[in-house]
């Protein structure tokens, strides 16, 4: 069984990973760092439900994601600009415009379908961890991996895709 002194260890040193994960749902540094306190808050409280301490990860990451999206069900405004000033300060105006694409793309994905890319290319989780997050089946991650990225590529190309 986990101890508070391993959770607290594990969420100091994971403290931005987190922040990143929240801010990618919510696009707000003040709502991202109200997401990962109340998921923090929740984990604390569910802590005797951690049977090995191995499954941190996945489990701590499994109430992170549930929070986001509990935030994101509540508020579905999103600023454009406050996500280019504080993503891409220096870029030039190429890859912003790139970066901006590649963010509208994202977050035109449905919920299940962004989680997993998410946690795929931004967290660079493997996809076994991501199915235990998820509480999906390991074939289901991949086929929605793969689903998400021939979406993506749609829209990021213009291609139109035959099924």
């Amino acid at each position: 069984m986990a101890t508070t002194q391993d959770f607290r260890e594990y969420i100091t040193q994971n403290q931005q990973a987190f922040y990143r994960l929240a801010y990618s749902y919510t696009k707000n540094s003040d709502a991202a760092l109200d997401v990962v306190q109340d998921a923090v808050v929740k984990g604390i409280e569910k802590l005797h439900t951690l049977r090995n301490p191995a499954y941190m990860k996945t489990w701590f990451y499994r109430i992170l994601v549930n929070q986001a999206l509990t935030y994101l069900r509540g508020k579905k405004v999103v600023s454009l600009e406050e996500y280019t000033e504080s993503t891409c300060p220096a870029a030039e105006e190429q890859d912003v415009a790139q970066n901006v694409d590649l963010y509208r793309a994202v977050q035109g994905l449905e919920p299940m379908l962004r989680t997993i890319v998410i946690l795929r290319f931004f967290e660079d989780m493997k996809l076994e961890d991501i199915a235990a997050i998820t509480g999906a089946p390991l074939s289901t991650v991949k086929s929605r991996l793969y689903k998400a990225l021939k979406l993506l590529k749609v829209d990021l190309q213009g291609e139109v895709v035959t099924t």
